[in-house]
């Protein structure tokens, strides 16, 4: 089994702490490891460094080699130009069908929480499992839902169609993409939704083949790229090409595409958060309702619901604050309401050619 890690995306919405050249999974947002770091040691104990893979830019190597020493260098796929999750996959996916076409593949993230590590391990090595016997299959993860999210994608589960390992297998139904409330809160009271965190698993062949089917013309570009592959041409092939690609979403490119019969899900309570916006990283690290959240030299008094993360020196304190956001940094300080950290995306996106742009 291969294991992939996407530690590409530049993180807008955990601004000022992530940012254009330090994205937020190369922060130490839990403790004293990256979250990239992080992704990377919860599979170690059932992968070998030699299977793990990362993918990302150019942009980043630097950071990368000096994150994941332990990584082989041969391993990381780095992109020349960032062209969303289309190519992206679609990249790793022709590499490893040249190489081990049938050999089972898995795709993670570098900027989740996952707080029962065990059990997740033990979904990646069932869905392994799973596709030694049905390799034409992809198998998603999902996540049981602990509130009625707007924000995250819902798998809508079909029927249960076997139980493997202890855990409950579905058939594929349906994707819901940032519902509604009402029906955030109807998939929440429901036990045929669960998050989607975005994981999955597949063979390399089957998953090329959904290429060729669902995007032939991303599909004969990438096969140029193949062909490179392993030869001294490689690097000029793929920097020449890749560019060039189409900038799209995987799941617009394939995902809402696919046959549903293609599609089975595991369910299993991870404990995963998508800490990819400050609100949803104060759900993660909450431990009760309107619990207050900090990090560093900070006081609050009189105050609840708030995160407070301070990364300078200088006590930074907040008296009768009630949802709010407070981020202080040693060049910016962000103040905010919860329900404001959508605007941060194009409060960044707006510093693009002033004089703050640097601070993007």
């Amino acid at each position: 089994m291969k294991i992939v890690i996407f530690a590409g995306g530049v993180g807008t919405r955990l601004w000022p702490l992530s940012r254009k050249n330090t994205p937020k999974q190369f922060e130490k947002i839990f403790g004293e490891h990256s979250t990239l770091q992080l992704a990377v040691n919860r599979i170690l104990p059932i992968a070998d460094s030699k299977d793990i893979f990362i993918s990302s830019g150019t942009m980043y190597k630097d950071i990368l080699y000096s994150q994941l020493q332990q990584i082989p260098k041969e391993n990381f796929i780095l992109e020349p130009e960032m062209r969303d999750l289309g190519p992206a996959v679609g990249l790793v996916t022709a590499l490893f069908e040249k190489i081990e076409k049938n050999e089972p593949f898995i795709i993670l993230w570098s900027d989740h929480l996952v707080k029962n590590e065990e059990l997740f391990r033990e979904v990646l090595q069932t869905a392994e499992t799973i596709l030694k016997t049905d390799p034409e299959k992809i198998v998603f993860i999902g996540q049981r839902s602990r509130f009625a999210s707007q924000n995250l994608g819902w798998i809508e589960l079909g029927k249960k169609v076997m139980h493997k390992n202890g855990l409950p297998v579905f058939s594929f139904k349906n994707w819901h993409y940032r519902p509604s409330q009402a029906l955030a809160e109807t998939f929440h009271k429901s036990e045929s939704h669960v998050w989607n965190p975005g994981y999955f698993a597949t063979t390399p062949v089957f998953l090329f083949s959904l290429y060729k089917k669902y995007a032939p013309k991303m599909y004969g570009e990438l096969v140029k790229i193949q062909e490179s592959f392993q030869t001294d041409n490689f690097d000029s092939v793929l920097k020449e090409i890749y560019p060039k690609l189409e900038k799209i979403s995987f799941d617009n490119l394939l995902l809402e595409k696919m046959n549903p019969g293609d599609g089975l899900v595991i369910k299993a309570d991870l404990g995963w958060s998508d800490v990819g916006a400050w609100e949803a990283l104060k759900e993660a690290l909450s431990t009760r309702d309107h619990e207050n959240v900090t990090r560093g030299n900070v006081m609050l008094e009189d105050s609840r619901d708030v995160l407070l993360f301070n990364y300078t020196n200088q006590l930074t304190v907040g008296i009768d604050l009630e949802e709010m956001i407070i981020i202080n940094t040693s060049d910016v300080v962000l103040v905010c309401k919860k329900s404001s950290i959508p605007k941060i995306k194009k409060l960044v996106e707006g510093l693009t050619s002033t004089q703050h742009e640097h601070l993007a």
